[in-house]
């Protein structure tokens, strides 16, 4: 009933809210990235996306099909690995940004050993400017991490959001005195757009909190000591968006591969941009 090609296309749009960018990632034309979407809405009598000239966003019945196009793809996926009688051996570096410690990334990276027995796995945790210094290096294959700002387009889009101000629930920013920061320490992305818009608008700040670690910032947050710069969709629980400050803008999340991928990367490369759903989902 369900083309896993026209599945494929559905999610890629729902990751990206985009029929160009998901086009782009496809490698096919933005009408054929339509053509399947609305071939996959006859299929299931019901509007999937709801999208005008500025936006794209997914309805409730878009929503649901989120998770059941994700089990066939990866039941599709299986019986394709199991019936072409290949094993990925080796070793296989990933850097995986702070940002997804709260997520389901560990769903995925679970099903990847799974399906990838014989694949050493070797996972590192770090702020996303980190990353992508380590990669640059030589010391990892695949980053999963935030692009560096606007014009950076390397690697291959995952997921596209906004970065918002988040605190404790009832936290008011006083307009007289500077704005306390909860920041990751440098080369944090996070950290410089924060400190860049505040700069831009004249906004006097201040660190109230510094951490490498994510479960840091969040108990500084929780504790009331300031505001942090942080995804819209992974706001931990216990934490709200704060208004009264300038806004943060887009932010991106891509694949970088090393300089030489191997196919244990480019597998788990395919995972995640299949699960890329998952990641905006905490617990």
């Amino acid at each position: 009933m369900y083309d896993p090609v026209q599945l494929r296309t559905f999610l890629t749009v729902a990751q990206t809210l985009s029929f160009t960018q998901a086009a782009g990632r496809l490698g096919v034309r933005q009408s054929t990235v339509s053509q399947h979407v609305r071939r996959l809405e006859e299929a299931t009598g019901r509007p999937l996306f709801v999208r005008d000239t500025h936006s794209v966003e997914l309805t409730e019945d878009g929503e649901a099909l989120l998770g059941f196009a994700r089990t066939i793809l990866e039941a599709h996926e299986r019986a394709a690995a199991f019936f072409a009688g290949t094993r990925l051996r080796g070793r296989l570096r990933f850097g995986a940004s702070e940002d997804f410690v709260l997520t389901r990334l560990p769903e995925i990276l679970e099903g990847f050993r799974h399906e990838h027995p014989e694949v050493d796995l070797e996972l590192s945790v770090e702020l996303s400017g980190t990353l992508h210094e380590r990669l640059d290096a030589g010391r990892l294959d695949l980053v999963l991490a935030k692009r560096r700002g606007p014009g950076d387009e390397r690697g291959r889009l995952v997921w596209r959001d906004r970065m918002v101000w988040i605190g404790a629930e009832g936290l008011r920013v006083d307009p007289e005195r500077p704005v306390p920061l909860i920041v990751f320490p440098p080369p944090g992305i996070t950290r410089a757009r924060a400190l860049e818009v505040l700069e831009r608008e004249g906004r006097a700040w201040r660190i109230a909190c510094t951490s490498g670690s994510l479960s840091g910032l969040i108990a500084a947050a929780r504790a009331g000591l300031g505001v942090m710069a942080h995804t819209r969709g992974l706001i931990p629980p216990g934490l709200v968006r704060v208004g009264g400050l300038p806004e943060l803008g887009p932010v991106e999340f891509a694949l970088l591969r090393g300089a030489r991928p191997s196919a244990a990367a480019e597998a788990l490369a395919a995972a995640v941009l299949s699960g890329a759903d998952r990641l905006s989902r905490t617990g």
